[in-house]
């Protein structure tokens, strides 16, 4: 597979739209935000406390909040991708190539090699885009500096909680360096029960992408105790030290919450 081959992606002016309203309760508490992220439970803690909580309580579905976005112009929308902005020089930590350095977005969901499971939750993996590498912990890191590899990275966040012998390490390296660094680690709380909890990513959107930092929206179908919702968990991703990690620059890079489907969602899973 070429390095450099950007397939569905389009050079454009960043846009970011709304998500469904925010879930209350620990999610609306910004160290619960923090602890979800950070403790190597980046979804799978935080994700599914706020499940368990919204299924366990089964409220009805909310409206998503309506937000105005930017469009492109018609002819940068329509610009595929040209070696302009397509780097053949890696900085990736595992010298993954094919590096977009300029705004950004996907026309279409990206190739999968295949799904890879941490514990119950499946995520994708290319040799194009990542995961590239493997630490002598046992967690996987090292995406392409490319939209595709952003969401990869994103959608790798979602599983990588899911092994208690490697989350620790993982959550580590996954926290970039920035001005809530150290409070999101302080803030680190006891992970909680998942017994019963599945989850399942059924699409993605990219918000934002300039080769520095991107915002990608995850859809994901989660279930307990026989009930189902779904939810949108935002990530802000940045540019570090030749791979995508949790941007601690923003007090809450992580984002969570519940959505009456997902429309407007590339559809994207196992």
């Amino acid at each position: 597979m070429k390095q450099n081959d950007q397939q569905g992606v389009n050079v454009m002016t960043n846009e970011s739209s709304g998500t469904g309203n925010n879930e209350r309760g620990p999610f609306g508490r910004p160290g619960f935000i923090a602890a979800a992220l950070v403790v190597a439970l980046i979804a799978v803690l935080g994700i599914v406390v706020g499940v368990t909580n919204v299924l366990r309580d089964d409220p009805a579905p909310e409206s998503a909040s309506t937000a105005s976005t930017t469009s492109a112009p018609a002819s940068s929308a329509a610009q595929i991708s040209t070696p302009s902005n397509v780097d053949s020089v890696s900085t990736s930590v595992c010298g993954l190539t094919g590096e977009v350095t300029e705004q950004a977005r996907l026309a279409k969901a990206p190739d999968v090699d295949y799904w890879d499971y941490q514990g119950t939750v499946a995520y994708p993996v290319s040799e194009q885009y990542g995961p590239g590498a493997t630490a002598d912990s046992g967690y996987r890191y090292c995406f392409q500096r490319s939209p595709e590899g952003a969401v990869f990275a994103a959608a790798h966040a979602l599983a990588a909680a899911s092994d208690p012998e490697t989350s620790a390490a993982w959550a580590y390296y996954a926290l970039s360096q920035g001005e809530f660094h150290d409070q999101l680690m302080a803030e680190v709380d006891t992970p909680s029960d998942s017994t019963g909890v599945r989850l399942e990513i059924t699409g993605f959107r990219l918000l934002a992408y300039d080769g520095r930092s991107a915002r990608v929206d995850l859809s994901a179908s989660g279930s307990a105790q026989g009930s189902i919702i779904t939810a949108s968990i935002i990530y802000s991703l940045i540019w570090e030290d030749g791979d995508w990690k949790i941007d601690a620059s923003v007090s809450a890079p992580f984002d969570f919450a519940t959505i009456p489907d997902a429309s407007g969602y590339i559809a994207w899973g196992a």
